[in-house]
């Protein structure tokens, strides 16, 4: 017991050697020109978060001031150094909105893009704010073609449309899986429409190649089990798809399945077409019948 009492006063009496620190006092002031100083001596020590707290008491008072742009810049780099980027995002955009004459604009500008960038989710998560980042790399390649965080800036931005072509690839694939569910059919038309606008966004991906042939087993498949009107249309589809990936992968390694699939839409075709026809010569013959009897019937009562 007297132990934990001895730790007790110690854990006291550090408490209150802290409260009456520099810091402690220095929190205390009223002194403008003594917490902008302090803020900027402890910035340069590598004490953000005291920084923060200093610049928060002295910056509505410098407002507007000749002080105020180095203060607001090492706030906002206060709270990038602290690993809060979207607090830090902002508070370079507001920055570069009030200093874009600034010589620390362009730096603004880029540590904006940057921020956004590092807060930045992986492939799997929403990519909102990835969206966010890219519209702000845009804004400073663009408004700095010459700055020397150009390159880095295009990585940045190649980086994340890598993501963002994932996150497409992984839905596509999510969609495949599930064609073999309860419900096939709307999966089979999900997966021919994400796989046709997974090319046209990344049309130099890697995954194209193995898109494309899974385009021809899911239009033929999505045709087969298709109603009888909509049949013929969508496997004509199926063997356009396998045409095209001909043109565009003539040494793919999935070249033997794609004939096979080929193959076998092309005898459904064929089949369908003759099923079609015989039910059209029926219809013919039936419709024939009928204005036979309709002519007899005429004829009876005419008599």
């Amino acid at each position: 017991m007297n132990m934990r009492l001895q730790y007790l006063n110690l854990l006291l009496v550090i408490l209150l050697l802290g409260s009456c620190g520099p810091f402690s006092k220095l929190e205390k002031s009223t002194n403008w020109e003594e917490l902008y100083n302090g803020a900027n001596k402890y910035y340069q020590e590598g004490e953000y978060n005291k920084a923060i707290i200093l610049y928060d008491k002295v910056l509505p008072v410098i407002r507007g001031s000749e002080k105020a742009e180095l203060a607001d810049y090492n706030y906002a780099n206060c709270h990038f150094k602290t690993k809060r980027y979207i607090e830090a995002a902002g508070y370079f955009n507001n920055f570069y909105r009030t200093y874009n004459r600034s010589p620390l604009a362009e730096e603004a500008l880029f540590m904006h893009a940057y921020s956004l960038y590092l807060d930045a989710p992986d492939y799997n998560l929403d990519q909102q704010s990835s969206r966010e980042a890219v519209a702000a790399i845009q804004q400073f390649v663009t408004r700095f073609p010459g700055s020397a965080s150009y390159e880095r800036a295009i990585e940045m931005l190649q980086d994340l449309e890598r993501r963002f072509e994932e996150k497409a690839y992984q839905e596509a694939s999510m969609y495949y899986r599930l064609k073999d569910g309860l419900y096939p059919g709307d999966f089979y038309r999900a997966c021919i429409i994400n796989f046709q606008n997974f090319a046209k966004d990344y049309p130099e991906s890697k995954y194209n190649e193995e898109l494309a042939y899974k385009l021809v087993e899911v239009s033929s498949g999505y045709a087969e089990n298709s109603i009888f009107n909509k049949k013929e249309e969508r496997l004509n589809d199926a063997i356009k798809f396998a045409s095209n990936f001909y043109r565009r992968y003539p040494e793919s390694k999935f070249t033997a399945q794609v004939k096979n699939i080929e193959t076998e839409t092309r005898q459904e075709l064929e089949s369908h077409l003759k099923r079609k026809k015989e039910l059209a010569e029926r219809a013919a013959e039936a419709e024939k019948a009928n204005a036979t009897a309709e002519v007899a019937q005429v004829n009876k009562i005419d008599n």
